[in-house]
């Protein structure tokens, strides 16, 4: 069976994280996903923290299966190749700062009277409106202003950052995959396309629920550490263990808690499950005491049968290893040009009777120019003379002239 995107195919304009996370996801449903690069630094994720002449894995994690095109297109020429492509087209993607697409010739308005049927979406940290549109920002400044930031650590401590872009990841990468499907679906039902503005800091905000249902509860929001998850809770909590590694402690529910002290052998903790305030304090030093006592391997072995939600805290690469992410086919590997093996997590849908498609590691800036200028009628002639003058680039180009 195929893929739901399958036929379909997406321009991605955009790079760095937001953007080229959204579009992957795309490509894991089916989706022929082209990547439009610039002539000079393309996506610059590719090198981004890396020694020169090697490319980063985030880029190969993030750009897997896509194609690239290398287009200026700022020239005339390059402009008009992209809006051919437009023709062609089921989704264009992009995320410059807002403007930037009116400015090139690229606006929604220019797009549609090309392609009717097209769902464009813009990713952008604060919208297309407002004060703050043009405004530079990146995920933690997102969260920041969502409300989000300000609720994470603990009890009397500064605000921490965690090494997951909820912003960019759920605010924009998913948050634009969803409005993207829902305007492919309009698009196949009305014959009519949209365009999509996707605010990463509206969609974190949208996104903050439980804090808000305590704020219109109480009057207010509750400091960070004080809200039922988010520490105020003994049962709901993380615990140092032994060997200075955690667990993390998940009985909300009170069938849950009343196993949890059943396993530690500690039925007197079963009815202060509502201890708030001093007596919660006080309770969860006692929890922490024991926790403190052995290893986390221990409390793992201890804790693997029972139904309770209290799990170890895994560093990224034990949770390659774990079993069930394994169970689940969640980890593969890719193999770059250079014989590097890079492990990522697999696409995370799965389908009935459907295999994700066959990963490659991500494109060579411009690597698939020439076959996809073919596509738009362009012939040998014209893609030689379009690369020799720099409006299109292909990788190996310049190395094949040379060698003649």
């Amino acid at each position: 069976m195929a893929l739901p995107l399958e036929g379909m195919t997406v321009l991605d304009l955009s790079r760095l994280l937001p953007g080229p996370m959204c579009s992957m996801h795309l490509r894991d449903m089916g989706a022929r996903v082209i990547k439009v690069e610039d002539t000079k630094a393309g996506d610059y994720t590719r090198f981004m923290g890396m020694p020169k002449g090697m490319v980063s894995p985030a880029f190969h994690i993030l750009n897997r299966g896509k194609e690239s095109i290398s287009l200026d297109i700022s020239n005339a020429e390059g402009h008009t190749l992209l809006l051919r492509l437009v023709e062609k087209t089921d989704i264009l993607l992009e995320s410059f700062r807002p403007g930037v697409m009116t400015r090139l010739g690229l606006s929604y308005e220019a797009l549609k009277a090309i392609n009717p049927k097209i769902v464009v979406c813009s990713i952008s940290g604060y919208g297309q409106t407002g004060p703050w549109a043009e405004k530079a920002g990146h995920d933690m400044n997102y969260c920041a202003t969502a409300g989000v930031l300000e609720q994470m650590g603990e009890a009397h401590g500064a605000p921490v950052l965690g090494n997951f872009q909820i912003a960019d990841l759920a605010g924009g990468s998913l948050s634009a995959a969803m409005a993207i499907m829902a305007g492919v679906v309009g698009s196949l039902r009305h014959g009519e396309g949209s365009y999509l503005d996707i605010s990463m800091t509206d969609c974190t905000f949208a996104h903050h629920v439980i804090t808000m249902a305590s704020m219109n509860l109480m009057g207010k929001s509750l400091p960070r550490g004080q809200d039922m998850l988010t520490g105020a809770r003994p049962c709901y909590s993380i615990y140092a263990t032994a060997d200075h590694q955690y667990m993390a402690v998940g009985a909300l529910e009170e069938k849950f808690w009343l196993q949890v002290c059943d396993v530690l052998n500690k039925p007197q903790w079963k009815a202060r499950y509502l201890d708030m305030g001093n007596k919660a304090e006080e309770l969860r030093a006692e929890v922490a005491a024991v926790f403190a006592s052995e290893p986390q391997a221990h409390w793992r072995d201890l804790f693997a049968d029972a139904d309770c939600c209290v799990t170890p805290i895994l560093t990224p690469q034990a949770a390659f290893e774990h079993p069930q992410l394994l169970a689940r086919e969640m980890v593969q590997e890719l193999t770059t040009p250079s014989g590097q093996t890079i492990r990522c997590p697999a696409p995370s849908i799965k389908y009935s009777d459907k295999k994700h498609l066959a990963d490659s590691v991500g494109p060579e800036q411009g690597q698939h120019t020439q076959n996809i200028l073919h596509e738009v009628h362009c012939t040998a002639t014209d893609i030689d003379r379009l690369l020799l003058s720099g409006v299109a680039r292909q990788a190996g180009y310049t190395a094949l002239k040379e060698s003649k």
